[in-house]
């Protein structure tokens, strides 16, 4: 039987992107017979009886898989700093022995513990979400080691064939790169009898206004001051509803400030966001860098036919997800102007928010779904025992 041992930055019930597509592979994983165990860094989080802390290093057991959640005292650079990670990991590898690892990449902290063990026989897939971009000086330290780790994997995974476009190191690597691109799972996006409900709670509250949606983590690559901006060159038949929470939530509402169009809706819970979906009219996402390698929650409001509105990031796998003139509006990048000149384009045009909601659903389900992911990683797997 095979052993996967998944090695990612946090897990359920850690909230995100990599967080939901680490549960995806695992979801897979499992389903195809095969065992496996997560390792990966603790955080402030909790579900029910499940609650986690930074702090503390536990090992506990979700839907019958082994994780392993190594506690951190402090941050740099985005990076987790744990004394018990290396520990952990050594004793995985000696007791698991697993014969496939599925690793995280960017996460340079971890890729040097792993590489300790780079000469024993297992077969190494880099999932490759994104450069590292924002810390260059991280990336010049951690380009020998980038170049190691990526010499040493079978297969390097990257979420959108932009991205191997757009990143110096896939490039040097293209025969070893498979896409495997992100997904949802379109049985936890169905909408119950009370969800419709809620939907149409949301309408009836904003009545005669186009809602434009937004949400995810308040940070800088997100975006979404461009957004605040380009609402204040939209009328008051208009509503921006942005959710989530994060450093710039402060500053982002002082920004806003006197712009009754711009409400601030705070965390949403997963059934919550999907009435918000399906309530909204125009779906906004404005980020900005490669950063956003992906956008989990665009693809999920792609799933329920909404238009969407985004920024040309070069290298990006946004510009891939949702398609120009196809299943929405692409503007320059960072040009607030350009941002609601779309935005008024979508609102002014019924027909077209239709013909770009109705593609936007047909290019979520050909391509960005559990079923073509599950496909996909198994192709990996097959990849790496020819």
């Amino acid at each position: 039987m095979k052993r996967v041992l998944l090695i990612s930055y946090y897990y359920y019930p850690s909230v995100g992107g990599v967080e939901h597509t680490s549960q995806i592979m695992i979801d897979v994983i499992r389903q195809n017979g095969m065992d496996c165990q997560v390792i990966c860094f603790n955080e402030d989080a909790k579900d029910g009886d499940l609650v986690c802390h930074h702090g503390e290093t536990t090992h506990d057991v979700v839907d019958g898989v082994k994780i392993t959640r190594c506690g951190y005292l402090r941050k740099v650079a985005s990076q987790p700093l744990s004394i018990t990670y290396p520990i952990e990991l050594h004793r995985i590898m000696n007791e698991y022995e697993p014969n496939i690892v599925i690793f995280h990449f960017p996460n340079p902290f971890l890729a040097e513990f792993l590489l300790y063990h780079k000469k024993r026989d297992f077969k190494l897939i880099v999932y490759y979400n994104l450069d590292i971009t924002r810390q260059k000086v991280l990336g010049k330290l951690f380009h020998g080691q980038t170049m190691a780790l990526l010499k040493r994997a079978d297969v390097i995974a990257p979420t959108s064939p932009k991205y191997i476009e757009g990143s110096p190191y896939l490039q040097q690597f293209r025969d070893k790169c498979r896409v495997l691109s992100c997904c949802i799972d379109p049985k936890k996006l169905q909408m119950t009898p009370q969800l419709k409900a809620r939907a149409e709670a949301i309408r009836e509250k904003y009545k005669g206004k186009t809602i434009c949606f937004d949400v995810g983590r308040h940070v800088p690559y997100k975006g979404m001051t461009y957004l605040i901006q380009a609402s204040k060159l939209l009328g008051d038949d208009f509503k921006i509803l942005i959710g989530g929470r994060g450093r710039l939530t402060e500053s982002l509402k002082q920004e806003a400030a006197g712009d009754d169009k711009v409400e601030f809706l705070g965390q949403i819970s997963d059934e919550e966001l999907s009435a918000y979906y399906s309530a909204c009219d125009i779906f906004c996402f404005p980020s900005i860098t490669k950063n956003e390698a992906f956008g989990i929650v665009l693809v999920e409001a792609m799933y329920f036919g909404k238009p969407c509105v985004t920024f040309t990031i070069p290298g990006s796998g946004v510009n891939y997800v949702s398609l120009d003139g196809v299943t929405g509006i692409e503007c320059p990048n960072s040009d607030s102007k350009a941002l609601a000149k779309a935005i008024q384009t979508l609102a002014k045009d019924t027909a077209l928010r239709e013909k770009y909601g109705r593609a936007a659903k047909e290019r979520v389900e050909q391509l960005f779904t559990k079923e073509t992911f599950g496909k996909a990683l198994l192709n990996a797997f097959e990849m790496i025992e020819e």
